[in-house]
């Protein structure tokens, strides 16, 4: 996966629909993976899920954060997204474990992630329509083995090509195979993360105070 500029590009999705008969869909992701809220971040930026996973979000940073997930791209503009779900994570307290809430998402889709009370925050679930589904590494590959022999397709996704590039087909034979896709965007590099203040226990952007453990506001689950 490369860049508008030829550079390799992480953290891309790529999804394989294989049109070939033969092997099984393999398990590539977690099924309950955990995105914690850490020195003002989603991390990991972005997770992929297959529909039916169950999502645990966790808070590690002392300050109190707030979690919506909505659908992402056009789906949203379109107005044909679903209900989303939205929560607030206490800060976590020394000594004490870290707050957290699940959420399960059924729907195949992005969903955006972000946080009312520090806007910068800004994270991605993909949920695939595929079990051949990987995210690049930091050389901008992903590799699937296995994958059926015969006509395939391959969709590439990331959070800042904001148009979906087109499905692109792929023939696959015995052996190796190699195919490259370029976006028409160059990424943003994700800045380090801020120093944490000695004070303010609302965080670096202040102004509110910490609610009970695990106090939730205006929670759906996505269905």
């Amino acid at each position: 996966m490369l860049d508008r500029d030829g550079k390799p590009v992480p953290e891309a999705v790529v999804v394989v629909y294989p049109g070939g008969t033969g092997g099984t869909s393999p398990s590539l992701l977690q099924a309950n993976p955990t995105i914690e809220q850490e020195k003002m971040r989603f991390v990991p930026a972005v997770t992929v899920v297959e529909p039916g996973a169950t999502v645990r979000f966790t808070n590690q940073d002392r300050w109190d954060h707030h979690v919506r997930g909505a659908a992402a791209g056009l789906a949203a503009a379109a107005g044909t997204a679903n209900s989303g779900f939205e929560l607030r994570l206490a800060g976590k307290a020394d000594g004490k474990p870290a707050n957290s809430f699940e959420v399960k998402l059924d729907t195949p889709g992005v969903v955006l992630l972000s946080c009312h009370l520090h806007g910068s925050m800004r994270g991605h679930v993909f949920v695939t329509d595929s079990g051949w589904t990987l995210k690049t590494d930091a050389d901008g590959i992903a590799r699937f083995a296995g994958v059926p022999d015969g006509a395939a397709q391959v969709r590439v996704w990331h959070a800042e090509q904001l148009i979906d590039l087109p499905r692109k087909a792929l023939n696959v034979v015995p052996g190796p195979v190699l195919d490259t896709v370029q976006l028409s965007v160059v990424p943003r590099v994700r800045r380090a993360p801020p120093a944490a203040p000695p004070t303010a226990p609302g965080g670096p952007m202040g102004g509110y105070s910490q609610g009970p453990a695990g106090h939730l506001q205006q929670v759906a689950h996505r269905h």
